[in-house]
């Protein structure tokens, strides 16, 4: 039997605050006014299980083979595997029963799901032995994960998300991955990460930056081209609007998004480059009032703006 100090520590190692960058798979069918269409959210709630287990099998497997680096590092050090509080062979274990709940769950989606999937998970376990090592590929490879699981609602529905929406989600990824090597350099130094050592402060700040500028004018595209009328035009307050003040359903609704956006941006740039904590961006995201709350108003304004307007 398993003890509570065992499943604690099991849990954990799932990481499963890091699931929260599989929400990205709902994009598609949200942006394309189907999100309450059952017959496209259900295979949808199900690509977002098998990516959380395929996710959590790459994080095991990335303490299994950091785990003496992890011993060195002031945070990482807790990692159940880094810590003994789970047997490296306990780890191997879990991390196949997860590869394969992950993969069984994509089949019963679709195939072509399944060979997305497969790759995906391939590229994971390849960034965890090879290409975190390099510098910028590492930047890259962590951007690369949260376009595949954007793109991963795509092949799951079939609705596609606007270009401006993906390049707004590849500069986002860059400046974020860019401001956690940042958090990692000052915070750790180059000890318990060799790419680190290709990096300067310099470099990392001119990254970071030249990421969040490219991420604010993206958004400023996709706001403004953008159609930002309800796709259904069946909205309690479409009506309403039609009725009472018709010239209203022809603005740029998308537009008063922005706010919120730049509100988030400046505020991860503060947490980034005054706080010093860009290192874990999914506990930032988490556990940051303003920036849970930025991201908590977007999401509701692209609701609203959708599925009410």
């Amino acid at each position: 039997m398993l003890g509570i100090k065992k499943i604690n520590s099991i849990f954990e190692e799932l990481r499963p605050t890091q699931w929260i960058k599989n929400l990205a798979i709902f994009s598609a069918i949200i942006l394309n006014g189907q999100l309450f269409n059952p017959q496209l959210f259900i295979p949808n709630f199900f690509a977002f299980i098998a990516f959380c287990f395929l996710s959590s099998s790459s994080y095991v497997i990335n303490d299994l083979i950091d785990v003496k680096k992890d011993r060195l590092h002031p945070v990482k050090k807790n990692r159940p595997i880094a810590h003994g509080d789970i047997s490296e062979s306990f780890g191997i274990f879990m991390a196949f029963i997860l590869l394969f709940s992950g993969l069984g769950i994509t089949i019963f989606i679709s195939y072509s799901f399944f060979i997305f999937s497969l790759i995906f998970i391939l590229l994971q376990y390849s960034y965890s032995l090879f290409l975190k090592k390099k510098a910028i590929v590492d930047i890259m490879g962590i951007a690369l994960f949260f376009i595949i699981r954007a793109f991963a609602g795509e092949i799951v529905t079939g609705y596609h998300l606007p270009i401006w929406i993906m390049l707004t989600v590849i500069f986002l990824s860059l400046f974020i991955a860019s401001g956690k090597r940042r958090s990692e350099l000052i915070n750790s130094g180059i000890k318990t990460r060799s790419a680190l050592a290709s990096y300067s402060k310099t470099l990392l700040n001119f990254y970071t930056t030249m990421f969040a500028v490219c991420t604010l004018v993206c958004y400023a595209l996709f706001t403004f081209f953008e159609e930002s009328v309800s796709f259904s035009g069946s909205g309690f307050l479409h009506q309403f609007l039609l009725e009472f003040f018709p010239n209203a359903l022809n603005r740029k609704w998308y537009m008063i998004t922005l706010l919120p956006v730049i509100f988030g941006i400046m505020r991860y740039g503060q947490i980034i480059f005054e706080m010093q904590e860009g290192e874990r961006p999914e506990r930032v995201i988490a556990t940051d009032i303003p920036i849970l709350l930025s991201v908590l108003t977007w999401g509701l304004m692209i609701i609203g703006i959708i599925y009410a307007i």
